[in-house]
């Protein structure tokens, strides 16, 4: 199954949150033995860029986005993603542009822990406790 993981269960992983970590840590694990294709929005790594930078330093950040680039693949993002993100059902611009890029990428599903956000989804839509 071709995947796109949310934002927030790859920060779940980096940031070790709990109760959230081990869920998180299983969804990454069956994308690094083939069970599910991975997949990211480009904006996820921008987002964890910006944060790790932050936190940790433009070193870390680039060693994590790396390690990051080695188990996914990316989605696209083009005009196409961000205009038809514009007059999606879902709220959210951000979860919208999210769901789009994976919409158009041809993605089965979206992991993410804010199922609520993606209601009006036309993907199927799964927590990390629910990957089939």
């Amino acid at each position: 199954m071709k995947i796109c993981v949310d934002t927030n269960v790859i920060l779940d992983v980096l940031l070790a949150r709990e109760p959230w970590f081990p869920a998180a840590v299983n969804v990454l694990s069956e994308i690094e033995t083939g069970k599910h294709e991975g997949y990211l929005c480009p904006t996820t790594l921008t987002t964890i860029a910006y944060l790790i930078q932050k936190a940790k330093g433009a070193n870390k950040a680039k060693h994590l986005l790396a390690h990051l680039l080695s188990i996914f693949d990316l989605t696209e993002l083009n005009k196409n993603v961000f205009s038809s993100a514009l007059s999606h059902a879902i709220p959210d611009y951000e979860d919208a542009v999210l769901h789009e890029s994976a919409r158009l990428s041809g993605m089965d599903a979206i992991i993410t822990r804010n199922l609520r956000d993606f209601r009006r989804a036309s993907l199927l839509v799964y927590s990390p406790e629910e990957i089939p």
